[in-house]
């Protein structure tokens, strides 16, 4: 047997993580990558167990291994943040994501999907030409992005998801894109100053965050953060999440013909495919304190690799956790996170993946990927595809 070895910036492992995986859960638990000085956990367990301990498994030094830092960052994304300031910014934005706010967004999603999806016939990159451009759509709207700009912006998230072998997003296309990002959430929080609109990030601008000497307003670095963090997330994930549902779809046709003709079984569906094929598989944490785990001391500083994608098919926690099912029955999954950083926008990705789902089934109840012909997305912490090319 060969020696073990994960890599999260290699492209081949990242084609087919899972047997590398369980052999992690089973041989190393604890799992230690000297070369780039990362410990990982990928048992369901410790996953859930970290996820929900952040004092400990801190996010304050980034989540993504190429950006962690030895000191914490500075940054307006909530997503690098713990408690207390997290928790002022979460309570800030989640109004504008409650389960009820975005249940009225239904509507509005089916509109978007007949718009996207009712020109397409024959052959056409599912992808591209929809699962990006939904969610991008959806979240532009809530957060208040001219529709004239929109597409531009969803090509700058693209870029700035640009990877490159053994550097993850550490390259010059992917911080331009950044700088570019930034720069226009800066002039639009700027004019949401002057001229405040119906909009997310006309509340950004807005709200009030208090602190222990009464409240503040969010900086323009701090909102054009807080803004850009919500459209890429919004966009991205629910991307991938709709190309894996695709794929997933078509290598399994008599499920895909269950979910046309009953487009009730959908909800639990989507749950099944977020379990299977996590989009987002891998957070990172630093450790503030010495942890004792399965025998292995991570000292305190050290960077730790929580792989929720390896945790959701771990057999301890499912039964015949490689086998798809979408009648599977389990109490809940870690692909949206758990505690505090559980994912913000969990409510309106569910929404847009079942809207989604339904809409193209109602008019392709049967299709083939073109194998060949796809590409597939890497990078440390996102995985799915780029383009996934169909015949309906």
């Amino acid at each position: 047997m060969t020696a073990l070895y994960w890599d999260p910036f290699d492209t081949t492992i990242d084609l087919d993580p899972y047997p590398l995986w369980r052999r992690m859960r089973d041989e190393q638990p604890v799992y230690r990558n000297d070369k780039l000085g990362f410990h990982a956990l990928s048992r369901y367990a410790d996953v859930e167990a970290a996820t929900r301990d952040p004092r400990t498994y801190s996010s304050a030094y980034g989540t993504v291994l190429e950006i962690m830092t030895a000191e914490p960052m500075r940054s307006g994304m909530m997503l690098f943040m713990d408690p207390p300031e997290h928790t002022m910014l979460r309570t800030l934005v989640s109004r504008a994501f409650t389960p009820r706010r975005i249940s009225v967004l239904e509507d509005y999603v089916r509109t978007l999907c007949a718009e996207l999806l009712d020109p397409l016939t024959g052959e056409f990159d599912y992808v591209q030409d929809f699962a990006v451009q939904l969610p991008s759509r959806v979240i532009s709207e809530l957060i208040g992005v001219d529709p004239a700009d929109r597409e531009e912006v969803r090509q700058e998230i693209d870029r700035a998801f640009h990877i490159e072998e053994g550097r993850g997003i550490i390259n010059d296309v992917a911080i331009a894109a950044m700088a570019r990002l930034h720069g226009y959430f800066r002039e639009q929080v700027e004019a949401r100053r002057k001229s405040p609109r119906d909009d997310l990030m006309s509340a950004l601008v807005q709200a009030e965050v208090p602190t222990g000497e009464g409240a503040r307003r969010l900086t323009t670095a701090e909102a054009a953060d807080f803004a850009g963090l919500l459209v890429s997330g919004g966009t991205e994930t629910v991307a991938r999440l709709l190309g894996w549902a695709c794929l997933l779809l078509a290598a399994h046709p008599a499920q895909r013909a269950e979910l046309a003709a009953d487009p009730s079984l959908l909800r639990n569906a989507v749950e099944e495919i977020l379990r299977y094929e996590s989009p987002s598989p891998v957070q990172g944490r630093t450790l503030t304190r010495d942890v004792l785990l399965h025998g292995t001391t991570l000292p305190a500083g050290s960077k730790v690799l929580l792989l929720t994608g390896a945790a959701n098919r771990d057999e301890r926690a499912y039964a015949d956790a490689d086998r798809f099912d979408i009648h599977r029955r389990f109490d809940g999954h870690l692909a949206f996170g758990l505690g505090i950083h559980f994912c913000l926008g969990a409510a309106l990705a569910r929404l847009e993946a079942r809207v989604g789902l339904e809409e193209t089934l109602r008019r392709f109840p049967v299709w083939e990927v073109d194998h060949e012909r796809a590409a597939r997305l890497h990078s440390s912490t996102v995985r799915g595809y780029d383009k996934l090319p169909i015949a309906v």
